[in-house]
Formats: C-alpha cells, structure tokens, sequence
C-alpha cells in the first residue's frame, strides 16, 4: 500500500471530525459505550474515505495533461517598453 498524500489525509481528516460530530449530536448520547461506539464509525468512516479516494499517478504531470493551441507553436511574452525617455528622466 502506498502512502497517503496530502489531499487523502485532509479528506479523510475532515470527514472523522465531520462525522463523529454529526453522529454524536444526532444521537444525543451520554454514555461511554455509545461515545466509543461512534467514535469508531467516524474513524472508519474516514479511513474508507482516505483509501477509496482516486489518487493521480505520479507519472503525469500537469503540463503534460494540457495540450497546445494547434498551429501556434509560438508563444509570445509580452515585455515591458524600453526608451521613450527613460533614461531622461532627472530626481526633481
């Protein structure tokens, strides 16, 4: 198994907090058997999140999932003005 990247631990980070919390309020339970119980299903609901979450190959990269204007192999930069009295100029 590969290791998780960022956006799989963020995912499935949120969704622990976000479940547990939605699942404990709904619930409105006190006691410690149904806040462990709960807190499970956050867990595992999260994990199953993380891991079924579709990963890019780390092979392409993104320049290489864009393709190029056809027939304009060219590209143009514009640049800043040069002259036109900029080296005129006095520090008044």
């Amino acid at each position: 198994m590969q290791r998780p990247n960022a956006a799989q631990l963020a995912y499935g980070s949120a969704t622990v907090v976000l479940a547990t919390v939605a699942l404990l309020l709904l619930s409105r339970t006190t006691t410690t058997l149904g806040i462990t119980v709960i807190s499970l299903a956050g867990l595992l609901l999260g994990l199953l999140v993380a891991v079924t979450m579709p990963v890019r190959p780390a092979s392409v990269k993104i320049l290489d999932a864009v393709p190029a204007p056809p027939g304009n192999e060219e590209v143009r930069v514009p640049t800043a003005p040069v002259g036109a009295g900029a080296d005129t100029r006095t520090g008044s």
